[in-house]
């Protein structure tokens, strides 16, 4: 059974293959998608933001049924996320989740301009996810920090994991048995690396 540190190590060395240009594509032929036909056992989920430039699988050099992936706009938590990451470590049993941030994220950028003065309505969908968002906005600001889109994001990539962690009893539990990690993550576009900012559990 992989644990968590080896999951992570696998991680961050597939995001290493990714930024020198030499990923290895492992898992995505057509012995794996037979292999795989009839079940899963990924060793990983990611929650993550849907950005076009964040594809998991590519990032993270990973192949077919590696990562049971969650993804929303600005990796907002919800029901069906926290339902889906039980799922993920209750029967799935993976050892890891990674909750992945990305710097100049719209989603961060819309709840920054939203507490601005005169700020145009959104539509009422992209305004319930951008309104989960504008708490760490709201911090932020508080601390006297300007509203940099690196700090809110970061702000909210912890308050999305205290918040995931503190709705599922089975999560918090798997991480207290020291059989399930999380780790918070933020991906820098330009250089392609996902770089960790919070650890929960032993990696």
């Amino acid at each position: 059974m992989t644990t968590p540190a080896q999951a992570w190590a696998e991680m961050l060395a597939g995001n290493e293959r990714f930024i020198a240009g030499t990923p290895s594509h492992p898992r995505q032929d057509v012995d794996r998608r037979t292999e795989i036909a009839q079940g899963q056992a990924p060793d990983v989920a990611l929650f993550g933001c849907s950005d076009s430039r964040l594809a998991a699988e590519i990032i993270f050099d990973k192949g077919l049924g590696d990562l049971f992936v969650v993804r929303n706009a600005g990796q907002v938590i919800s029901d069906s996320v926290v339902g889906s990451l039980e799922y993920a470590v209750g029967v799935l049993g993976v050892p890891l989740i990674v909750v992945l941030g990305h710097d100049e994220c719209g989603a961060v950028r819309a709840a920054i301009d939203s507490v601005g003065v005169d700020a145009p309505a959104l539509p009422p969908f992209v305004a319930g996810l951008v309104n989960r968002i504008v708490p760490a906005v709201r911090r932020v600001k508080a601390n006297g920090e300007n509203l940099d889109s690196q700090d809110v994001g970061r702000e909210h990539l912890r308050a999305a994991i205290a918040e995931l962690i503190g709705s599922s009893e089975l999560i918090s539990d798997a991480i207290a048995a020291g059989t399930l990690a999380v780790v918070g993550a933020n991906y820098r576009l330009l250089e392609g690396r996902a770089v960790p900012d919070v650890i929960i559990g032993s990696v």
